[in-house]
């Protein structure tokens, strides 16, 4: 999966359902990528996703934890009302992850709590 840098932020858009290995590989790129790029900022897109489970709830919040701890805030866009619906009947709140209705307002987010991307 690609990781774009913008600034001082990193974007990944999500395309796919993502499976475990998948998802650890993303997990460590994404890490490697927080730290060789110095980014402040990290914005998971998943607007292209139509199914979520237990799983990819878990694996949003331990991708945003994951970036906390390498000094970057982390924030999840393009969630779908009916992922959103899901994730609550899953209960599954996400506590302490970020969340924006777009990339545009993910990035002034990210710039707001964190100075990050002028």
């Amino acid at each position: 999966m690609p990781i774009l840098k913008l600034g001082d932020l990193l974007i990944v858009s999500i395309q796919v359902d993502l499976d475990d290995q998948s998802v650890l590989v993303l997990q460590e790129d994404l890490a490697a990528a927080v730290v060789s790029r110095g980014a402040k900022g990290v914005i998971i897109d998943i607007s292209a996703v139509e199914i979520v489970d237990s799983f990819t709830g878990r694996m949003l919040a331990t991708i945003a934890a994951m970036c906390r701890m390498l000094d970057a805030h982390a924030v999840v866009v393009g969630m779908r009302p009916a992922v959103a619906i899901t994730l609550v009947e899953l209960g599954l709140s996400l506590g302490g992850v970020r969340t924006a209705l777009d990339l545009e307002k993910g990035v002034a987010l990210l710039n707001h709590v964190g100075g990050t991307a002028r």
